[in-house]
């Protein structure tokens, strides 16, 4: 697992994926291909299933796209911890099913190669030797994380009341 270190703030949703492909670019691969490409050109290569991103406050600010969080979790990011997040990327995230841990602290602790472990149910963080807590995520909140996004917790929900395929 890679944790990668984008310790500024304001990280916003140009660096994440630029605008420029917007129309160009819809599916994950396309997206895989220029993920992070203005923030960190070596991210597309390197990123694996179940890697961390650690970045500093307002992450995600900027516009309203959802290939940022779309791009993320096709790549398998697991988690991203900041120490804020832009509410419209939060939602958005949520959306995609892309995990997104507000933890300022842990943030802070974070040293280039130290390992990081989420919990998301028990609402900790662990950074080399210690654990930070954050708000355990709400019953529905980790239903919709595990299903994949909301799109398919309302299939789920749908297809087990028998109105939906």
């Amino acid at each position: 697992m890679n944790v990668f270190h984008y310790p500024q703030n304001d990280i916003n949703t140009d660096l994440l994926f630029p605008g420029k492909y917007t129309y160009t670019c819809s599916t994950g691969p396309e997206i895989k291909e220029h993920l992070l490409e203005d923030l960190d050109s070596s991210f597309s290569g390197k990123v694996q299933p179940g890697d961390i991103i650690i970045a500093g406050e307002n992450f995600g600010c900027g516009s309203s796209r959802e290939h940022p969080s779309l791009g993320l979790k096709y790549v398998g990011v697991k988690a991203v911890i900041a120490s804020s997040f832009a509410r419209i990327f939060y939602r958005s995230a949520v959306n995609q099913g892309l995990l997104l841990i507000q933890s300022p602290d842990a943030v802070d602790y974070y040293t280039e190669g130290a390992p990081v472990a989420v919990d998301p149910a028990a609402g900790e963080v662990r950074v080399g030797d210690r654990i930070f807590s954050f708000p355990s995520l709400p019953d529905e909140m980790l239903e919709i994380l595990r299903d994949g996004g909301l799109l398919n917790h309302i299939k789920k929900i749908q297809f087990a009341r028998g109105d939906g395929a």
